[in-house]
């Protein structure tokens, strides 16, 4: 059955501009059929969003044809989502060290050609059989790691760990039938942990969507995707200091500094990080950090300098290294009794965390975490309100925007340490 409705009524949409403007759109020829539908707006009488459910679509895509070398704009075509799965504009995405990690394909399973990203904002265009939350014309946010809703740890409060949807790096095709839904000349492009946001368009399943307020920038809050979330909520979620902790900080890159963030916010009232780059020192500032410790700089481990600045140990601390040195010490420098350290970073996959039995008879807590403890879909909303709230500021982490022409020059920012976030700006 097929039904058209004709409506003209006049929305106020945000397309998420640098400017933050916003639009005054007439909403026409409403069509519905089966679980899809279809949304035309016009801006000035010119149409944005064509009808194109169902249909194949040609768009641009920035390809990793092998690993370590510069992407490639290619015209890709992108598929109709299939059951469960969602198709999605992307209007910005942004550059995270994952990407670069499995771009560089060292010590990984290389799976090439790709389309990486997984930090982004976009529009729904269409959905697939079975999605009833979403619509086309919502703001969504695409994640990494999912939240089925029905498994056992999206039932439980304290897990956001999803059987169905967890992150898996070495798949490149969709979960419903084993396909991409990315080609070129009819060749498979794999996809990258689920979201492939490299790409003007990109298919992802509905329980990696996040939907979120439309008035809410997409440009700022899409790095909310995976990184700052992470850090963030490893501090507020898990390590969760008390007003006038002291907290230490290992490791001072986007995650780093969201955890430091956390620890602003949670009104601590030391914030020492620890780095091996002085020149960090300034911007670190910016993120609440008050003390800085470059292990380099002493000749005894880093934990007993800590230690002995804080008269017995920190009362916080959060890991973001993946070195397990830094992990070590991130445990060892915590107040014994009730101090609590937070592993956020991911480790070698050889790689054995040794300490003494006495540290945890000590009383002293080791935690690990995944997405900062956050169900994206049920979470990351609340998250982006914070920031509408003026309650949580994602500016000072955006360092650098480029159009998707130059998504290498982003490449080159983080390659070169010079980057937090790169914000790319896509072309449509």
């Amino acid at each position: 059955m097929k039904v058209k409705v004709k409506v003209a009524v006049e929305v106020m949409v945000s397309l998420a501009q640098p400017s933050n403007r916003h639009y005054n759109y007439i909403v026409h020829n409403w069509e519905t059929s089966g679980q899809h539908s279809v949304f035309s707006f016009h801006q000035g009488g010119r149409e944005e969003m064509p009808s194109t459910v169902g249909q194949v679509i040609r768009c641009k895509a920035a390809v990793a044809w092998e690993a370590g070398k510069p992407l490639v704009i290619e015209e890709v075509e992108v598929a109709p989502p299939q059951k469960m799965e969602v198709r999605m504009k992307i209007l910005f995405t942004s550059l995270c060290h994952t990407d670069i990690f499995f771009w560089d394909a060292k010590g990984q399973n290389p799976l090439f050609p790709r389309i990486f990203g997984h930090e982004a904002g976009g529009i729904v265009e269409s959905v697939g059989e079975g999605v009833t939350e979403l619509a086309p014309g919502d703001h969504v946010l695409p994640v990494f790691t999912g939240e089925c809703k029905e498994c056992v740890h999206c039932k439980s409060e304290v897990s956001n760990m999803c059987e169905l949807l967890r992150i898996n790096t070495d798949r490149g095709v969709m979960i419903h039938d084993g396909k991409s839904r990315f080609s070129i000349n009819g060749k498979p492009i794999n996809h990258f942990v689920g979201t492939s946001t490299f790409s003007e368009y990109t298919v992802v399943h509905v329980g990696c969507v996040v939907k979120i307020n439309p008035l809410a920038p997409l440009d700022k809050v899409c790095i909310l995707s995976c990184g700052i979330s992470t850090g963030f909520g490893a501090t507020v979620n898990v390590a969760k200091p008390k007003k006038g902790s002291t907290v230490a900080v290992f490791g001072l890159g986007a995650v780093g500094l969201a955890a430091a963030e956390g620890a602003r916010v949670s009104g601590a009232s030391r914030i020492i990080g620890v780095d091996l780059h002085p020149d960090k020192i300034q911007l670190a500032k910016q993120f609440g950090v008050t003390e800085f410790v470059n292990p380099k700089d002493h000749t005894k481990p880093v934990q007993e300098v800590i230690i002995e600045m804080t008269q017995g140990g920190v009362d916080r601390s959060i890991e973001c290294t993946g070195q397990i040195d830094c992990m070590i010490s991130a445990f060892e420098c915590v107040h014994d009794g009730w101090g609590v350290a937070v592993l956020v970073g991911v480790p070698s996959k050889d790689a054995l965390f040794k300490t003494h039995p006495m540290n945890f008879l000590n009383e002293r807590t080791l935690k690990g975490t995944f997405f900062g403890n956050y169900k994206p879909r049920s979470d990351i909303p609340a998250l982006v309100e914070k920031y509408m709230n003026k309650e949580l500021e994602l500016e000072k982490f955006i360092t650098h925007q480029v159009p998707f022409s130059e998504i290498n020059k982003a490449f080159d920012y983080m390659l070169k340490g010079e980057s937090i976030r790169c914000i790319i700006h896509m072309e449509h």
